[in-house]
């Protein structure tokens, strides 16, 4: 199978430009059809002169070469036309001129490549791809004309009403007797429960402003928990904190804690990681261990 020839492209696209002007002749003497959305939009070039729909729908039969047409001016055209309409301008107008532009830019890009004799049967499959993007631009058509049956469907069923009225005796008989399977009291606290005023839900504010602790003030409760036990006996972490009423208390002691080893009044020890924290008092420095400034923010 051999590609196309240079003088067999010329002779097509000679015939092609016949078949322009043939039908758009014939498209004058013909009834106009409802305008799309970019129906409006006239193209004006050097073999072309007419609607843009008339444009596309001459391509897609084949009846003129993609490769003919001069998509940069189209594309000038389309920018003047969209900044005469201004503001009403639909954003459909632009979609759908974004979408067939592309799609004839594909075409004439794969209309455009070198060309030869083929054998190769993938080279013929790459051949056959502009038949694809012209099945794509049918396709879109294809869609554009279906949304516009819908909207003619959705107009007409605005202007339908249903009729209100009650079953017919004929079919009152056939509903089923609602049952239930509760008591008259049950469905009466059902009721009550259901229209009882729902309680307007609250948000805490507590930990927003929790009281601050002193550090030097649980440094001497850490003290004197030590001092009752005796220097030198050992006394867990846990035991010192075990009446710490939130997690801010904890921390103060552990900062105390703290502080008190750096005065050398107790010290502390840790036989395993994360294990228990036991803690003695040294029987030294008890009186200025609690006398530092609280620099805790």
């Amino acid at each position: 199978m051999s590609a196309p020839t240079r003088d067999t492209t010329e002779a097509d696209s000679s015939a092609a430009v016949a078949d322009t002007v043939a039908v758009a002749d014939e498209s004058a003497d013909r009834t106009p059809e409802p305008e799309s959305a970019t129906g409006g939009f006239r193209v004006r070039l050097r073999n072309f002169e007419g609607p843009f729909d008339l444009l596309l729908t001459l391509i897609s039969q084949r009846r003129l070469d993609v490769t003919e047409v001069a998509l940069h001016e189209v594309t000038d055209e389309f920018i003047a036309y969209t900044r005469q309409l201004g503001p009403e301008l639909g954003l459909d107008q632009t979609t759908e001129f974004l979408v067939v532009a592309a799609t004839l830019l594909d075409l004439k890009a794969a209309r455009l490549l070198p060309s030869g004799d083929v054998d190769d049967p993938e080279d013929l499959a790459l051949l056959e791809a502009r038949d694809l993007l012209f099945a794509r631009l049918l396709q879109y058509r294809a869609y554009k004309q279906i949304a516009e049956q819908f909207a003619e469907l959705e107009n007409a069923a605005l202007r339908r009403y249903p009729r209100a009225v009650s079953l017919e005796e004929c079919f009152e008989n056939l509903v089923p007797e609602v049952v239930l399977g509760v008591d008259t009291q049950r469905f009466a606290e059902i009721a009550a429960a259901a229209f009882r005023p729902k309680p307007i839900p609250t948000v805490g504010l507590d930990h927003l402003h929790v009281a601050t602790v002193s550090v030097p003030e649980q440094a001497a409760h850490i003290l004197a928990l030590l001092k009752d036990n005796g220097a030198g006996q050992w006394v867990g972490f846990d035991v010192l904190t075990a009446d710490c009423e939130h997690g801010l208390l904890v921390v103060a002691r552990f900062l105390a804690l703290l502080e008190l080893y750096r005065e050398r009044a107790v010290t502390f020890e840790q036989p395993d990681p994360l294990g228990p924290l036991q803690v003695a008092w040294t029987g030294e420095n008890a009186e200025n261990a609690i006398d530092f400034e609280e620099d805790y923010g």
